[in-house]
């Protein structure tokens, strides 16, 4: 039987030292990238796997992280359980994905897993950090109130502004907003950005962050008086049910309404006509929680918000108005 490889055995091919090869796979953002890069080839090359189990006992941990989310069937979250994925894969974690449905009770029975140990730290994606949780945690997308915990996001009100400065440089001066739930963060931080650029009389109306929310929405888009040239909806789930609203009753987008959504879900770009949006470079904000609940569990983590850059992604929903 050949003889496992060992972590020395590495170490002397990529020409470094062990504590070198410790941190390259335990801590990679603190070596440069030509040593992750010579680590990962002596690892290819040795065949040399990390022993787990040997690890968890030594560290009592459980090396498994929890992820709240509150809709597992939501497409918004399938990028950024990737990216969690991607990260804690390289380093040895497991994920456990609960599904709140929106239930506090189920919330807090996740939860639990950081007391009874078998998670070492959870990622919130809910927006909500029950009283009395401590330990590694980090929030994700959906900041809290007040931000207690570390953060990976986007500047929302930021993003939401940018959207409706893409229609006002396509000439539209008559905008709505198709807004989120009432009492959530996002919806609040993109009616900001909204007001901010197109004016605190500019009319928003009641959403729910679903496509049948957005088609219900057509009716009292239409009965606007005057009627808006352009609409920007908080999230791209309701810009495509608005659109099949408008189109229901005979309104061509974008030639009769302009139409952009928000965050470049899958689907974005398949909807007949192409939808303009807001993308949020959700796979990188999973990869950057979970590294930095890591940290947070080895005891290095910085507090504070990491925000990262969104971006304009221009296809057909969107057009001069008539």
């Amino acid at each position: 039987m050949n003889k496992r490889a060992t972590i020395g055995d590495v170490a002397r091919l990529a020409g470094v030292s062990t504590a070198t090869v410790s941190r390259a796979i335990h801590t990679p953002d603190v070596v440069s990238e030509s040593t992750r890069e010579a680590v990962q080839s002596a690892i290819s090359e040795t065949g040399f796997t990390l022993n787990i189990a040997a690890r968890t006992l030594r560290q009592q941990r459980a090396n498994a992280v929890l992820v709240l989310v509150p809709d597992i069937g939501n497409t918004f979250f399938s990028e950024i359980l990737a990216g969690i994925e991607k990260v804690a894969s390289a380093r040895g974690q497991t994920i456990l994905i609960g599904d709140t449905a929106g239930d506090r009770t189920r919330e807090e029975r996740f939860l639990s897993y950081l007391v009874n140990g078998r998670a070492d730290g959870a990622l919130l994606l809910n927006g909500h950090l029950p009283a009395g949780v401590r330990g590694a945690v980090v929030s994700v997308s959906e900041a809290l109130e007040p931000q207690e915990v570390p953060h990976v996001g986007i500047d929302n009100a930021a993003a939401s502004a940018v959207a409706v400065r893409h229609l006002k440089a396509a000439g539209h001066r008559r905008i709505a907003h198709l807004s989120g739930p009432q009492n959530n963060i996002l919806t609040r931080q993109r009616i900001e950005g909204f007001r901010a650029e197109a004016g605190p009389d500019a009319p928003v109306l009641p959403g729910a962050f679903t496509i049948a929310s957005g088609r219900a929405a057509a009716d009292a888009v239409l009965a606007l008086d005057p009627r808006p040239t352009a609409v920007a909806c908080a999230n791209d789930e309701m810009a495509i049910g608005l659109i099949a609203g408008l189109a229901a009753q005979g309104v061509r987008v974008p030639q009769d309404i302009s139409v952009i959504g928000f965050d470049d879900i899958a689907f974005a770009e398949a909807t007949i006509p192409a939808l303009t949006t807001i993308r949020q470079p959700r796979l990188a904000i999973g990869e950057r929680a979970m590294t930095r609940l890591i940290s947070a569990i080895e005891g290095t983590a910085e507090a504070g918000a990491e925000i990262l850059d969104v971006e304009l992604v221009e296809r057909a929903s969107v057009a001069p108005p008539a």
